[in-house]
């Protein structure tokens, strides 16, 4: 029997979508409002909205399936490329493209083209066989390995079998834990055609009778140790943390039910500013995220972004990204902006804005200068990049 393709309900970031009464069940409309309220602005047909739906998204952009049969797909405004040179940099895919190769031309695709990589990449360290570690392990043997508890031997002179502390070399580690993790989270999204779904289940077979699988946060994924044996474990875990960092838990049960995905773009936003910034600030300079500030005894606030003098380790810039298109900065930012920099007693407060504003702001708040630059996302990241430095240190560029 051939299976229906789900209904689906396209939403473009921000923009309010208006749909007849009968578009959606209302059983629908109850699961978008009780599981994605943080992601879906949802308002039921009434007299106040002339009896039809009202949704409207918050931010994130991707595919949420609500049913087997109801799928939203929420599209970004940023041009798709852009969303994918946005994620090389946020989670350091360091990936050589030939040139031309790479022509997203939705977030499916972008989600595909990363799964492919991904299995690909984990089917040539299996070829090559994968990373091992020994793991400490205690067991009760009929002969000597590693140090005995002689304790335990003299306790009970009867017992033929040792107790043994000894250290065994394992494929089934953390490293490898995380990719058949990440295989399994991507079988089960739906987002990638046969072809490439194909290779995913034969990647995750491959580290099926080594590996067990366990649950891992994209947290695992950061700050761990690499040398000359794992190095191009960096690339794969790169590539975990993002299928785990946007890839939300299913609200029905079983295996078989897909998994949103969902990009929140202003976090992501955040990232790539920030890491955009290493890579491209002068070296006279450092930057460092998500900075905790304490305002008084019982509240503390993080700063997304500081740009310090590496010599003195001075603040010269505070950064707050504000992933939005007001046509003025809104006052609560410009509070909070000033705020943290008399903090930090830094005289250059900055807003960074993914679009120009109608109204900009550079004013004089007592000694600080207060700013709403552009980090455009609308064409060429690094030509954006590069003006918005130029913006931001005028007198420091060429």
């Amino acid at each position: 029997m051939k299976r229906e393709l789900p209904q689906i309900i396209k939403l473009i970031e921000y923009e309010l979508l208006i749909l007849d009464r009968d578009s959606i069940p209302e059983s629908v409309g109850q699961k978008i409002h009780l599981n994605y309220a943080k992601e879906i602005k949802i308002e039921f047909p009434n007299f106040k909205t002339g009896y039809k739906w009202q949704l409207t998204s918050k931010g994130r952009v991707g595919n949420i399936p609500i049913t087997p049969e109801f799928h939203i797909f929420i599209r970004p405004k940023v041009p798709i490329n852009n969303i994918f040179g946005m994620l090389e940099y946020a989670y350091k895919l360091k990936i050589k493209f030939p040139l031309g190769q790479i022509k997203c031309q939705s977030l499916e695709q972008t989600y595909e083209t990363l799964a492919n990589i991904l299995a690909q990449k984990i089917l040539e360290r299996c070829r090559k066989g994968l990373y091992r570690d020994y793991l400490p392990k205690t067991e009760r043997l009929a002969y000597i390995r590693g140090r005995v508890d002689l304790r335990s031997a003299l306790e009970k002179p009867w017992d033929v079998k040792l107790k043994c502390d000894y250290h065994e070399q394992t494929g089934d580690i953390e490293d490898n834990q995380i990719l058949a993790w990440t295989l399994f989270i991507i079988g089960r999204s739906g987002l990638c055609r046969e072809s490439v779904s194909s290779t995913v289940r034969k990647a995750f077979h491959a580290l099926q009778g080594f590996v067990t699988l366990k649950h891992f946060k994209s947290e695992a994924c950061i700050d761990r140790t690499y040398h000359r044996l794992n190095q191009d474990y960096q690339l794969l875990h790169a590539l975990c943390r993002f299928f785990l960092d946007n890839t939300g838990p299913s609200h029905e049960t079983g295996d078989r039910q897909m998994l949103p995905f969902l990009i929140d773009m202003a976090n992501l936003y955040e990232k790539f500013v920030a890491e955009w910034l290493k890579a491209n600030t002068p070296k006279r300079f450092k930057v460092e995220e998500q900075y905790p500030v304490k305002h008084d005894k019982d509240y503390f606030d993080r700063i997304d972004l500081l740009l310090c003098d590496i010599a003195t380790s001075k603040v010269l810039y505070v950064l707050d990204t504000k992933y939005k298109a007001p046509d003025t900065v809104e006052s609560d930012d410009r509070h909070q902006i000033v705020a943290y920099a008399n903090a930090l007693k830094c005289q250059n407060a900055i807003l960074v804005y993914p679009q120009n504003l109608k109204q900009p702001l550079d004013i004089k708040n007592d000694d600080i200068r207060v700013r709403s630059l552009t980090f455009s996302l609308d064409s060429d990241l690094h030509e954006a990049g590069e003006t918005f430095l130029k913006s931001l240190l005028p007198n420091t560029l060429p």
